[in-house]
């Protein structure tokens, strides 16, 4: 299997729609390739079969036998690419560092860090019970471990 020209194909495909990004691209036993792309507002099913297409129309069969798949990251799939933050922005995200754990809405998203804010409840500083107060926390994407966009039913 050629892997550079699996590479080399994708990139052109991709390139067609510069709304959509890859997140992985994997070359499985059994000369399977998995391809998951993601985009800015989504990815549509037929974007996916353009991009199966793309790359299967311009691989000889008879040379290479392979299964393709072209997917897109499932629900529980980790942000793994930094474009992948700012499409969610606004959304609640559940963030690993190697210490703690925070959860929040994502209010920004750089080419060096996120923002997430959220409200906690907290003891007054003075007298008895708690009060709301307002968090936010600047995340450098070097100490993230994982981060998950938390789905609200």
């Amino acid at each position: 299997m050629n892997q550079e020209k699996v590479k080399e194909l994708l990139d052109e495909a991709l390139l067609e729609n510069e709304s959509l990004f890859l997140i992985d691209l994997q070359f499985l036993a059994n000369s399977k390739i998995k391809v998951i792309v993601d985009g800015d507002s989504g990815v549509p099913l037929n974007e996916c079969m353009r991009i199966s297409r793309k790359i299967e129309h311009n691989l000889d069969r008879e040379e290479d036998d392979f299964s393709l798949e072209v997917t897109t990251p499932d629900i529980a799939h980790p942000l793994t690419v930094k474009r992948q933050y700012k499409k969610n922005i606004n959304r609640i995200l559940k963030v690993k560092t190697a210490t703690e754990e925070f959860e929040g809405t994502l209010t920004q998203a750089t080419d060096e860090n996120i923002t997430l804010f959220w409200k906690a409840r907290e003891p007054k500083p003075i007298g008895k019970g708690k009060h709301t107060v307002e968090k936010t926390i600047v995340l450098p994407y070097e100490e993230i471990k994982e981060a998950k966009v938390k789905i609200i039913f």
